[in-house]
């Protein structure tokens, strides 16, 4: 890749905190800010973008934390084109700070009111304050795709006289194509300074442009964890990286491996949650129905994955409906520890797709019980409720209290949570703590009927060590739905646990 030959390791920088918080509806405080920034920098990203100081009095003190927290990162935050910016960023005790200037007419013009050449005067007189202040500057052009590529070269080289460490083309509303940034950055590159690129998602070509532009001689990608920012987003980190560690060969530096775990912190942290389908990290990228994929992965796993799931901190899932195959049923059986005769396994296809004919979605839960049916094998549950008792008002704290049988002994405990679900989930996980480590990872809620007395379908996903687990439980009272899905999850965890065991000690 031309970019490597220029400048050495492709760099990240990564603006979550930043460009990604300004999507609508999120708001990050400072322990949410510390959180992702500590991930980001295990990661290992070589900028993060912590925020833009000149935004609000808790802005910068959030910034000022994750520059005071000892990351190995180097720590930015974004300025305009004025002296007082660069004042108050450091006050934060940033490392460097992205200089951002608008650089087409349209933003000259509508935006600043300006000129061109009094733009390019600011831009090197504020590029020689913050360097005299011992500052890191990357000179950014704002809205660089709709500019004046000449005016652009000018603007770049003027500020690079001015002491200019790093250059960035923002694609600021996303009208980038793929061939195009290749012939920007083919000549830009030859400025000889590292410059970066800054791709936003409104057409869906974030990835490709930030790739092209990379291929092409940028030294630095600007990315966001899930790809969030304003409007459709920014190019996504998990995509940028993958698509360079898995489809062009380039060792990024970057812990792969953690991209799953990150990009649930951030979507939780954030309130936003991944669509299924979204590329990486989205909860169907390596979750397989069709009976011909899932016999094609028995045989070979990359006959219909790009890449191994584990690779981004994942695990393969298999679910069932109506286009599950016998093969898929089976390798669901055996995750259960079942052996089934063909007799057995023909009933079983059968039950399941029957199930998917009626629109329903078939859990592991539901393969459980029809298996067991059709087996007719009758499990004594490890864990059994005998009583549940929620308080829970506007002005009490909610709680909980349980009693359980564990293994045939009593067991009475309490739990406090945000909610009465969430309390009696507590009080539960007490009750078993130092018997089985059982953690909540999902829980969604379906109204299956309407109106204040609906019945109500609870799914959860529970895990235990690495193994994963679906559940589900339906009543009209939605404690007691939760409290029946999560002691079915943890039961069957539980069961699996033992079988393994037992096939260690014959083996």
């Amino acid at each position: 890749m031309r970019g490597i030959a220029l400048f050495g390791k492709i760099r990240f920088l990564d603006t979550t905190l930043r460009d990604g918080e300004q999507a609508p509806g999120v708001s990050l405080g400072t322990e949410e800010k510390l959180a992702i920034a500590r991930g980001l920098d295990s990661l290992g990203v070589d900028v993060i973008e912590a925020g833009s100081a000149m935004t609000s009095e808790g802005e910068r003190l959030s910034i000022k934390a994750v520059a005071d927290s000892d990351l190995g990162a180097e720590i930015c935050s974004y300025v305009r084109a004025l002296c007082s910016d660069i004042d108050v960023a450091l006050g934060c005790d940033v490392d460097s700070v992205h200089l951002v200037v608008p650089v087409s007419d349209l933003h000259i013009r509508c935006k600043l009111k300006s000129d061109r050449e009094s733009v390019i005067s600011q831009a090197v007189a504020v590029t020689e304050y913050a360097k005299d202040h011992g500052l890191v500057v990357e000179l950014s052009g704002e809205d660089a795709s709709r500019a004046d590529q000449d005016y652009l070269a000018s603007l770049y080289q003027a500020g690079i006289e001015a002491g200019a460490d790093r250059l960035a083309f923002c694609d600021t509303v996303g009208v980038l194509v793929p061939e195009t940034a290749t012939e920007m950055f083919s000549r830009l590159s030859r400025l000889g300074k590292p410059i970066s690129i800054h791709c936003h998602n409104d057409f869906g070509m974030a990835t490709a442009n930030t790739v092209a532009a990379l291929r092409a001689g940028a030294a630095q990608a600007h990315v966001t964890v899930n790809g969030i920012g304003e409007r459709a987003g920014n190019a996504s980190l998990e995509e940028v990286v993958m698509t360079l560690e898995s489809l062009y060969g380039i060792d990024t530096g970057i812990k792969c491996q953690d991209i799953y775990q990150l990009s649930r912190l951030v979507s939780r942290l954030t309130g936003l949650p991944m669509s299924p389908n979204k590329a990486i990290v989205g909860e169907n990228a390596f979750t397989h129905e069709a009976g011909i994929h899932v016999h094609g992965l028995l045989k070979d796993t990359a006959t219909y994955e790009p890449m191994h799931p584990e690779t981004v901190g994942r695990k393969r899932r298999i679910v069932l409906g109506k286009h599950a195959g016998r093969a898929s049923v089976e390798l669901a059986l055996r995750e259960f520890g079942l052996t089934v005769s063909e007799s057995q396994l023909a009933q079983i296809v059968f039950r399941v797709k029957e199930l998917g004919d009626k629109g329903k979605r078939v859990s592991d839960a539901d393969l459980q019980t029809i298996a067991d049916t059709v087996l007719s094998i009758q499990m004594e549950p490890k864990v059994r409720l005998e009583e549940v008792t929620v308080v829970a008002g506007n002005t009490v704290t909610p709680t909980a209290s349980v009693k359980i049988q564990l293994n045939g002994s009593e067991r009475l405990e309490a739990g406090v949570g945000v909610g009465p679900v969430d309390a009696a989930i507590n009080a539960i996980r007490r009750a078993i703590s130092g018997v089985a480590d059982v953690r909540l990872e999902e829980y969604h809620v379906d109204a299956i009927t309407g109106g204040t007395n609906a019945i109500v379908e609870v799914w959860v996903t529970m895990a235990m060590a690495d193994r994963k687990i679906t559940a589900r439980g339906a009543d009209a009272d939605i404690i007691m739905a939760s409290v029946e899905a999560v002691l079915e999850g943890i039961n069957r965890l539980m069961r699996l646990e033992e079988e393994d065991k037992a096939k260690c000690r014959r083996a």
